[in-house]
């Protein structure tokens, strides 16, 4: 389906303009893509409907976006498998026997999708911390994570950070090198308990924004120095901002040091840590001493 057809399907209003034309070949800049593609559809789906009713508008918005990504990779990319946030199931742990098994565990090829991540900032007028992440998975690949490409379009923000073309590392900012405190993005609505007290721990302060994507992108943009969340993820939501913050040159880990997995039986990924490489042994050491129960 077409940005065109998905937004007045679902608004019953005009129709938005489409840019047409054949995708780039390469992966990377085919799922920058297809990030704008769907960023630019987000921006019609919100004109169109407005802020009045916000279940409404962050229903047609998850739907609209997914039902393109869904239409363009199957017409582009129909080989590959897919997992969306906004699949049927998607957040279900697969077992070896089980009849249901999805495909992706058996392909080469997977992209990971998160339609709109930040939902809640969507829906409200004016907020620009929302996103639209796509990335590719691949079984061939040597690095622990196997994210062949990645693409985070911030719409509102008028920017798409993308592995076909990695930001530059992000310089050391005034503040370390005067002493000051640590920068790290945390959840504006419901930031982990532990990070509070990490923060007091090592003398960070905390900077409030909304989506994983968009917080990550600060850290890539030295906009913030880490970003650190324990409060139960899945791959789509990092998987692509990882992606860049790595071909960046950034940290990505679990909190515990560990490596960050896609593609896996289980989807849900529930904590990370993407910071500059400097500050990982002192985030990682801190971290244990504050490490949330399990």
């Amino acid at each position: 389906m077409s940005e065109t057809k998905a937004s007045a399907r679902i608004t019953g209003q005009r129709e938005p303009s489409a840019e047409g034309g054949t995708p780039p070949v390469i992966d990377a800049a085919f799922a920058r893509w297809l990030a704008d593609r769907a960023g630019r559809l987000l921006l019609q789906v919100r004109e169109d409907i407005g802020y009045a009713d916000g279940k409404a508008l962050k229903a047609a918005g998850d739907k609209a976006a997914h039902d393109l990504l869904r239409t363009e990779l199957a017409r582009w990319r129909p080989a590959d498998a897919v997992l969306s946030e906004e699949d049927d199931q998607s957040r279900l742990a697969w077992s070896g026997g089980n009849a249901m098994r999805p495909d992706r565990l058996d392909a080469s090829r997977v992209w990971v999708v998160d339609p709109l991540d930040g939902t809640r900032e969507f829906s409200e007028e004016g907020r620009t911390d929302w996103a639209v992440h796509v990335a590719l998975w691949t079984a061939d690949c040597s690095s622990p994570s196997c994210l062949a490409a990645g693409a985070v379009a911030m719409p509102a923000q008028h920017r798409t950070m993308a592995t076909d073309h990695p930001p530059a590392y992000p310089p050391l900012p005034l503040s370390a090198a005067t002493g000051g405190p640590i920068r790290i993005a945390a959840s504006r609505t419901r930031p982990p308990a532990f990070v509070t007290a990490l923060a007091e721990d090592i003398g960070a302060e905390l900077v409030p924004m909304g989506s994983a994507g968009v917080k990550i992108a600060a850290v890539i943009n030295g906009d913030a120095d880490a970003y650190v969340h324990a409060g139960g993820q899945y791959e789509w939501d990092s998987a692509a901002p990882v992606a860049v913050a790595s071909a960046t040159g950034l940290h990505a880990s679990r909190i515990d040091g560990s490596e960050l997995k896609y593609n896996q039986a289980d989807p849900k990924l529930p904590d990370l840590v993407v910071c500059r490489k400097d500050l990982a042994p002192r985030l990682l050491a801190a971290l244990q001493r504050h490490l949330p129960v399990t």
